[in-house]
């Protein structure tokens, strides 16, 4: 297995490779050996874990996940380092795959355990990527990922400061997000034009976020900052006929911004006014089930907890889904 790579190694490897550093790929190589300890550190990685690293470059953080022992998947777009990759890392646990990782299919995620996505994120692409890696529904048991320091800080901000906006709370919606430590431009040949920092997402239990309605959610969030400085009572005039009602519910001042609600509190707006004047949701009858006969003849209903408390001979109906690729699709049922 190979070792991590100080200044030296760096430009020697890129000679080797016939790499010349690309702006519009956005590689900074990452030289600070210790540094790469420390990040990979903050993963938590063990043997039972598959590792998926976006821009893998020259492999100085996938020394470092590999030393511990987990299966690693490295994601490269630059086909010359992809070369170096391969030769470099001659282990079975480890797989360089030659591609852009914005059209790698997560799906294949699901079918592993311990899932954790690292990677040191071309700025231009950054908002992209981790949407397309930690956006929900999602495998992950743990991101962390390297951005540029604005950015990092905005995903990580807290409610009432100048950083916390849309892309925030659909980051938050679903994970805690921490900024564990800004990085200096000095560690990375060639030294970017800003500084970087860490930031980990851990997922948050899907029981306790609540969204009724995930895309009218995004929607009202998206509505609320797109004027920073108006007031939300004027931004959503036309979905809260109310504003003084719907403001004490959620706890929130008359005048609030949209920078002044948390995580929770925009939750609830939503679920509040997912139905035209905040009215709530009416409750659905329970589902019931027809009651069958050995001969599969109805003899009555019941709902579902009495067919389960019951052990109640009932009709069940199942539809497997596959497209050409044999790929099934999975049905997602309502709560």
């Amino acid at each position: 297995m190979a070792r991590s790579v100080n200044l030296s190694q760096i430009r020697t490897a890129l000679t080797q490779a016939g790499v010349r550093p690309a702006k519009r790929l956005g590689q900074n190589f990452l030289h600070d050996q210790n540094l790469a300890r420390w990040i990979v550190q903050q993963a938590q990685i063990n043997p039972e874990d598959f590792v998926l690293e976006i821009g893998p470059g020259l492999g100085a953080l996938s020394s470092e996940i590999l030393r511990r022992g987990a299966r690693l998947v490295g994601l490269e777009k630059d086909a010359r380092l992809v070369a170096f990759l391969r030769e470099k890392f001659s282990n079975s646990k480890c797989e360089i795959r030659h591609c852009d990782a914005l059209d790698f299919d997560t799906r294949i995620l699901f079918a592993e355990r311990n899932v954790k996505v690292i990677g040191n994120l071309p700025y231009y692409v950054a908002s992209q990527l981790l949407l397309h890696f930690v956006d929900y529904p999602g495998p992950i048991s743990l991101g962390l990922f390297m951005l540029q320091d604005e950015m990092a800080r905005r995903l990580s901000a807290k409610p009432q400061t100048a950083d916390y906006g849309a892309l925030t709370l659909r980051l938050q919606l679903h994970h805690r997000v921490e900024y564990l430590r800004k990085i200096p431009r000095t560690v990375f040949v060639p030294e970017p034009e800003v500084a970087s920092a860490i930031v980990r997402f851990t997922p948050r239990d899907e029981g306790q976020v609540g969204i009724s309605n995930y895309k009218f959610f995004r929607e009202i969030v998206k509505r609320g900052f797109s004027q920073r400085r108006k007031q939300l009572r004027k931004l959503l005039t036309t979905n809260v006929s109310n504003w003084e009602d719907t403001a004490k519910k959620i706890r929130a001042p008359l005048t609030a911004r949209a920078e002044e609600l948390s995580r929770g509190q925009w939750i609830e707006l939503a679920n509040l006014i997912a139905l035209d004047d905040g009215k709530p949701a009416p409750q659905a009858a329970p589902e019931r089930f027809p009651i069958v006969d050995e001969n599969d003849r109805k003899i009555g209903t019941a709902t579902r907890q009495e067919v389960h408390e019951n052990n109640s001979r009932h009709r069940a109906v199942h539809i497997l889904i596959f497209n050409g690729t044999g790929e099934l699709l999975l049905q997602k049922r309502s709560s």
